[in-house]
């Protein structure tokens, strides 16, 4: 996780989008840390709060749909053969394509917040064959709170954490 806060530096919130597109499909990166890390960046002044904010919506949201797609067109093949890396066992992903079937806008709205599916979240979607226009209206809105949690929150509130410690 040390390359995460001189990439930023050097790339901006472009490296930002790209570690939060590549782990929002799947790819084990640390999105969230950099987010963290951007959005401490900009309390120094290095990145502009806003640009990080959007950087990780669009990112989120890009790589929720990509991770979508990759599930709409052989994502049960791929879970089935790879689930077992991330203790997807059969029996949990049936459970999980039932959840998205029943309450699928709600679980593609908050598994941002939940570090697993977060990764998997497009990908159980798009295999559960959930309506691509409820998807991303949940993963938007989703990706909207969890970002502005993340840039926000460490930005705003980085003082008073200060003064506590």
């Amino acid at each position: 996780m040390a390359w995460i806060e001189p990439a930023i530096v050097t790339y901006g919130v472009w490296a930002l989008l790209i570690v939060l597109y590549f782990e929002s499909f799947g790819a084990p990166l640390p999105g969230e840390s950099a987010l963290i890390a951007a959005s401490l960046l900009a309390t120094r002044g290095d990145l502009a709060i806003g640009h990080v904010f959007l950087a990780a919506w669009l990112g989120a949201v890009l790589g929720d749909s990509t991770g979508y797609l990759i599930g709409r067109f052989g994502g049960r093949l791929l879970l089935n053969r790879f689930g077992y890396l991330v203790k997807l066992t059969p029996e949990r992903l049936s459970g999980l394509e039932t959840m998205v079937k029943t309450k699928g806008f709600f679980m593609v709205l908050t598994a941002r917040f939940i570090v697993v599916l977060r990764q998997l979240n497009g990908l159980i979607a798009g295999s559960a064959g959930m309506p691509w226009h409820h998807f991303v209206v949940a993963n938007a809105l989703g990706a909207m709170l969890w970002a502005g949690l993340w840039s926000f929150g460490p930005y705003f509130f980085t003082d008073a954490f200060k003064r506590l410690i």
